[in-house]
């Protein structure tokens, strides 16, 4: 982009901001178990809070606890544009998923103020840096929380209500971290996301950057097998209500079926709750986490009706019931063209091809996509591991996807919202 004036970030101040969030939670193997509300949590964000005043941001937090720091440099009738993604983890997770894209903000936009400083130049937009509320899942169902709050798919009782496993509500869960706000924030008029790929494509070509063109619908059941607690000693085989047997079949049945649909479909079951737990007792009450995940409406629709076929027959095999206890359904769609395009010639004035991909996990940024032009940037990742201690991105395609992301907001930044609607086509 040489008609649009350079913002250069720092890598330097990106990777100490790194390092400072990821003390919270990080393990020495570079693992990183940082759940959403828990202590951990309220550390980064009370770490990027304090960061937010250093800087001249506006400190933020609405009633589900998404966390905001807002940059006035337009005025309040400009347009504003988010940038961020989310500090919780996996359990055992990586540093990156999530954070990086956070840090990135913050540095992006700071590196952006610079430049229009230094040009004396008044912007054309405000800025906002986003942390949403458990993306992950991990702790709370269903994943995307915060943001389906935010953008009104979500209502605030219901995700306030969402429990643990161990019986702690979302809502009591702020409460213990600080971060049950009363701040309103408006759906911003574009929002951008840069987050680490989680697959190998980009390694594996040579590429340095790419965006999330499209994104994959998922189904998402939480389903109980309901059998009969016995002595697994003298109650005798044939008499077992085994609920766990029958899990052991729906999960290979699973696999089977994502084969049946070649790359179009990959299904799991990520989680068990098994009850009473115990060595020496039949199983009598087994919950699966399911997904079911395609870019295809009418594969996932497909799925879904041999899933249910399929759980009939896990039942009558072992004899046991089922009960659906929920269901979430996340559509498949397409990211907005218009940043599609600014990401493709940010990438080009950087003498790079932004490669488009498909997500298949979710991102903050497909909730967002419901309201206003949204859209993920990636960096590569080692061996396109995401979720595992040995996830990484090294520090150089840390630094060039957050240059990317700053050449991206300085287009919006001198050009507004007109930036999107430029045209032409970086690769």
């Amino acid at each position: 982009m040489p008609e649009t004036p350079t913002a250069r970030i720092d890598a330097a101040r990106l990777q100490a901001m790194m390092e400072a969030v990821s003390a919270f939670g990080g393990g020495r193997d570079g693992s990183m178990t940082r759940l959403a509300l828990s202590a951990e949590d309220g550390a980064a964000r009370d770490g990027l809070a304090a960061w937010f005043r250093e800087n001249g941001f506006v400190p933020l937090v609405d009633r589900i606890g998404n966390q905001f720091g807002r940059l006035d440099l337009a005025g309040n009738n400009a347009p504003t544009v988010m940038v961020g993604s989310h500090l919780d983890s996996q359990p055992n997770g990586g540093r990156f998923d999530g954070a990086l894209g956070v840090v990135a903000a913050c540095e992006a936009i700071r590196a952006v103020r610079e430049g229009l400083a230094a040009l004396g130049q008044q912007a054309a937009c405000n800025f906002v840096v986003a942390n949403w509320t458990n993306e992950e899942g991990a702790r709370f169902q269903p994943s995307l929380l915060g943001s389906s709050v935010f953008t009104g798919a979500a209502e605030l009782p219901w995700a306030l209500e969402r429990r643990d496993g161990n019986g702690i509500s979302v809502g009591q869960a702020l409460d213990a971290i600080g971060y049950a706000g009363s701040d309103t924030v408006r759906v911003p008029d574009a929002f951008i996301e840069l987050h680490i790929e989680g697959g190998p494509i980009l390694e594996r070509e040579g590429q340095r950057v790419g965006a999330f063109t499209r994104y994959w619908g998922a189904t998402k059941y939480r389903l109980a097998f309901l059998g009969r607690q016995a002595h697994t000693g003298p109650t005798p085989m044939a008499e077992r209500r085994d609920a766990l047997l029958a899990a052991a079949y729906l999960i290979a049945d699973l696999k089977d079926m994502a084969g049946d649909h070649g790359l179009d479909l990959h299904t799991s079951v990520g989680r068990l709750e098994v009850f009473p737990n115990s060595p020496n007792t039949v199983p009598s009450e087994v919950v699966l986490f399911i997904e079911l995940r395609s870019g295809s409406p009418r594969i996932l629709e497909e799925a879904e009706a041999t899933l249910k076929a399929r759980i009939a027959a896990a039942c009558e095999r072992a004899g046991v019931g089922s009960e659906v206890r929920a269901i979430d359904l996340r559509p498949a769609g397409a990211m907005h063209p218009g940043l599609v395009g600014l990401a493709e010639r940010a990438g080009a004035g950087r003498g790079v091809r932004t490669r488009h991909l498909d997500t298949i996990g979710g991102h903050d940024a497909i909730s967002l996509a419901a309201v206003c032009p949204s859209i993920v940037l990636a960096v590569p990742c080692r061996n396109g591991v995401m979720h595992h201690p040995t996830e990484f991105a090294s520090p150089e395609d840390q630094a060039f996807g957050t240059q990317v992301l700053a050449d991206m907001l300085m287009a919006l930044a001198t050009k507004g919202l007109a930036a999107l609607d430029e045209g032409g086509d970086g690769r």
